[in-house]
């Protein structure tokens, strides 16, 4: 009997002390994977750097919102810009975010989300950066950064906008 209850107590405390595994799904990844008509671009979300952007660029992506929206200006050298349903930089997804500004440097790959005059005006456009954005530092939220797939970026139809520009076929949570 008292073996018996010795067993069950162990077996409960193994219960008890056993913390459950969480599973990593799609929509707690820290990446989105942009398949672009040139390629995919992968980018590492920076949510330690802004919350409120990354929370907000997750939600697009799972609705769909980022699916056929072309790179509307391009500027060699500076950065690739997409991210308006309307396609000319004037439209958004209709919710503006509070800028989340940080010290984060502004270099290759980094992606900052666009706005208006207003530092409170970011919506649903943003940027990836070349190599002539160090300027944009402490000035617009910094929300990621491409870890592959620059050279699908480079690639991009240059304009504002591009006579054939270049589009994001499809934007997913995670890695592909």
């Amino acid at each position: 009997m008292i073996k018996k209850l010795f067993i069950i107590i162990l077996g409960l405390m193994c219960v008890v002390m056993v913390k459950p595994v969480k599973k990593a799904n799609a929509s707690s990844s820290k990446f989105i994977t942009i398949e672009t008509s040139k390629g995919n671009v992968v980018i590492e979300t920076l949510p330690k750097i802004a919350p409120n952007h990354v929370k907000r660029i997750k939600e697009l992506v799972k609705q769909g919102f980022y699916d056929g929206i072309i790179f509307h200006r391009v500027i060699e050298g500076f950065m690739a810009q997409t991210g308006d349903p309307d396609g000319n930089g004037t439209g958004g997804s209709g919710k503006s975010l509070k800028a989340e500004f940080s010290d984060y440097k502004y270099k290759y790959g980094t992606v900052g989300m666009a706005r208006s005059m207003n530092p409170d005006s970011g919506d649903s456009q943003f940027f990836i950066c070349f190599n002539g954005c160090s300027h944009l530092t402490g000035q617009y939220t910094v929300w990621g950064q491409v870890i592959s797939g620059m050279e699908t970026v480079e690639n991009l139809a240059v304009g504002e906008p591009p006579r054939n520009p270049d589009k994001m076929i499809s934007v997913r949570l995670g890695k592909k």
